[in-house]
């Protein structure tokens, strides 16, 4: 059995103990997932607002504890509860009105010295909605397309589709951005 087959089983079990109240096992359910909740909801949303949405889905995920059966791995399960609450936040802004940022002001975003990470999350960021999380689901959380399509709610070969379209976009992107570099160093 693979390390992450393994989890999943023993991440799927606390659920179930958890649904029927066990509270030392939803604690360990929440240790065990909550680092992939909040980067798949960063990647869907930011950062900022990740915190706020990784608690909502938990929030979520525990009134529907007692409902989970285990027919789909639990950190699956838990993704999709993920997901829908990050899109129930983008309707949600959508429908309200929005206050606009200072001059200059991108919100808060990485720094330091790790300028590849902080160009790939802008470059992410770029992508649509559907493209990324398809991305993200397979190359950043290794999830199959399978797994990925019952995530998302959505057929294998839309995932396949998106991934492809995805990976299409960043290296258009990718190669914009360094035609842009060029011809800024030859115009220096």
């Amino acid at each position: 059995m693979s390390p992450r087959t393994a989890l999943d089983a023993e991440v799927t079990g606390l659920a179930l103990a958890a649904g029927r109240g066990d509270r030392v096992a939803l604690g360990e359910f929440i240790r065990l997932t909550q680092a992939d909740v909040w980067r798949f909801l960063a990647h869907l949303a930011d950062a900022d607002a990740a915190d706020d949405l990784t608690q909502e889905t938990y929030l979520r995920a525990m009134d529907a504890l007692p409902s989970f059966r285990g027919e789909a791995p639990a950190r699956s399960w838990l993704l999709t509860i993920a997901r829908r609450t990050a899109a129930d936040r983008v309707r949600y802004e959508v429908a309200r009105p929005s206050v606009p940022r200072a001059p200059g002001d991108c919100g808060s975003g990485a720094v330091g010295d790790d300028t590849d990470r902080v160009e790939l999350v802008a470059m992410l960021a770029w992508l649509d909605a559907d493209r990324r999380e398809a991305l993200v689901l397979t190359q950043v959380f290794g999830y199959s397309y399978a797994e990925a399509a019952t995530i998302a709610g959505v057929a294998v070969g839309t995932i396949r589709s998106r991934v492809a379209r995805a990976r299409a976009d960043l290296l258009a992107r990718w190669s914009d951005a360094a035609a842009e570099l060029d011809a800024l160093r030859l115009a220096g």
